[in-house]
């Protein structure tokens, strides 16, 4: 196994990270902020406003694209083992 090898693994990997964790933290970062705004401008600093609905959408985001993450997460797997021979050469 070479380091160009090791190197295109390790980037595709990462690829992959982001790709299916990035809507969810963007959908988290975005109503996040959204209610930080809706806090200052009310002057309203309570905890569960924030949190509760943060969870729900990430929750939502999830359910809605876990067909789509499952489907690079598969796929990424299937060809890293479909290359193990490759790799031990």
């Amino acid at each position: 196994m070479t380091i160009e090898t090791i190197n295109g693994i390790t980037t595709e990997m990462f690829k992959v990270v982001l790709f299916v964790a990035g809507p969810p933290l963007l959908t988290g970062l975005v109503v996040g902020l959204i209610i930080g705004l809706f806090q200052s401008v009310t002057q309203i600093q309570e905890f569960t406003l924030t949190f509760v609905p943060k969870m729900l959408v990430v929750f939502g985001c999830l359910f809605l694209l876990m067909p789509w993450m499952s489907e690079k997460l598969i796929t990424f797997t299937t060809n890293l083992i479909t290359q193990i021979p490759a790799y031990v050469k």
